[in-house]
């Protein structure tokens, strides 16, 4: 896919790397986009509007009031415009505004207005580039749905050498190809996405349930619906939600709800990924009140959940693609295998709760994808949001595969 047509705003913040910023207008332009440049005040003293505009073909934006001309710019309309808003260089400063919500100026109140997709590249000395405010700031983009170019390490305008400088013109134009090639790998794909746990009641208090925060079974939703796909995800009770407004959300609680909903979307679906954590047992009787604290001991008869995946084993069709998770903490990949091939998957991702840092409420994981066709897939420790991008890699290749059988 090309990105001739595609409206693209790059904001240029005041760093000494705004001065690069001609080279990737001029790429973009050249790739038949439409370049808006907005900058803020501070990057005049770097790269002059004459400059960008000359090579962007419009005026350069840096004020709501153009003085110049008289004219005022219109914020949510430049934002609703964007297809793609790329923010190069990004200082401290303004990682700093965009994290916090803070708008004093034109470009960060057009980001602030943005409901599509937005880019960042940071640049900065290396230790203001280190200083765990700016990480902090640069995770909480990142939790908002915000793509990151990280900075790379190489010479700074300090003199000093290390992590901070801004990656080159040519590799942040890549990242715009690539993101808008990637956007377009799900179109009129129908997906289908379970996340979080499920509560079984045993009274109107207290429940019976897991650890699980959601965040993965998130990430893979939020992949989706970057890759272009119709994404219904079946969500379990968390605090937690995906940010693409394009993804229906179905909220449920317990594991009824659960397979009453995913059994109303499967047979739609094309794809379907099964990233809750199910409880695999209820409580036969649920009490109308709260049960009291009265006697030394208390039992509580239970009865195994419907199996969600393995009925959808059961009703898939050849042209749909099913993927479950194993979270195992003993016998990690017999287990993993047998429920491929019992629940008739085209994938399994395995989870290990012996894994550092992986699994449960982190931010990060480690997992194993082992497909039907016999690959087996270990991925180092990454963000979820990586490991989601990973595990729509091996989707596609099989989608892709099954495409060249059928030719």
């Amino acid at each position: 896919m090309s990105i001739s047509g595609k409206n693209i705003i790059l904001g240029i913040s005041g760093g000494i790397a705004a001065y690069k910023m001609p080279i990737l207008v001029r790429l973009l332009k050249k790739a038949g986009a439409n370049v808006q440049v907005i900058m803020t005040p501070a990057a005049h003293d770097f790269v002059t509007p004459v400059t960008l505009s000359t090579l962007s073909g419009k005026p350069v934006i840096t004020d709501f009031i153009q003085n110049k001309e008289g004219l005022w710019h219109n914020h949510v309309a430049w934002a609703q415009w964007a297809d793609l808003m790329v923010f190069a260089p990004a200082t401290a400063n303004t990682l700093a505004k965009m994290a916090t919500g803070q708008a004093d100026n034109f470009l960060l109140a057009v980001y602030l207005s943005a409901k599509g997709p937005v880019m960042v590249a940071p640049a900065m000395d290396l230790d203001m580039y280190a200083h765990p405010a700016t990480q902090k700031n640069i995770k909480k983009l990142q939790s908002y749905g915000i793509l990151i170019i990280p900075a790379t390490k190489g010479e700074l305008a300090s003199g000093l050498s290390g992590y901070g400088r801004l990656e080159e013109p040519e590799n942040i134009f890549k990242n715009i190809i690539d993101f808008f090639n990637k956007k377009a790998t799900l179109s009129n794909r129908k997906v289908l996405v379970t996340a979080g746990p499920t509560y079984e009641a045993i009274d109107p208090v207290r429940f019976i349930g897991n650890h699980s925060s959601g965040k993965m079974g998130i990430a893979l939703a939020e992949e989706a619906a970057m890759r272009g796909a119709s994404v219904v995800l079946v969500l379990g009770p968390t605090h937690l939600r995906p940010i693409n407004p394009d993804i229906k959300v179905v909220s449920v609680q317990n594991a009824d709800e659960m397979y009453s909903s995913v059994k109303q979307y499967f047979k739609s679906s094309d794809i379907t990924i099964m990233a809750a954590a199910v409880a695999d047992f209820t409580p036969k009787k649920k009490a109308l009140h709260k049960i009291k604290k009265g006697a030394s001991s208390l039992s509580i008869a239970l009865k195994p959940t419907k199996d969600i995946l393995a009925s959808l084993g059961t009703q898939k069709k050849p042209h749909q693609i099913l993927a479950g998770f194993a979270m195992e903490t003993e016998n990690e990949t017999e287990n993993a295998l047998d429920k491929l091939q019992r629940k008739n998957l085209d994938l399994i991702v395995l989870n290990s709760l012996r894994e550092a840092n992986a699994g449960f409420k982190y931010d990060t994981n480690k997992v194993t994808i082992f497909t039907k066709d016999g690959r087996q897939i270990a991925l180092p420790l990454k963000s979820k949001k990586a490991v989601a991008e990973d595990i729509w890699s091996v989707v596609e290749t099989l989608i892709n595969n099954s495409r060249k059988k059928i030719e």
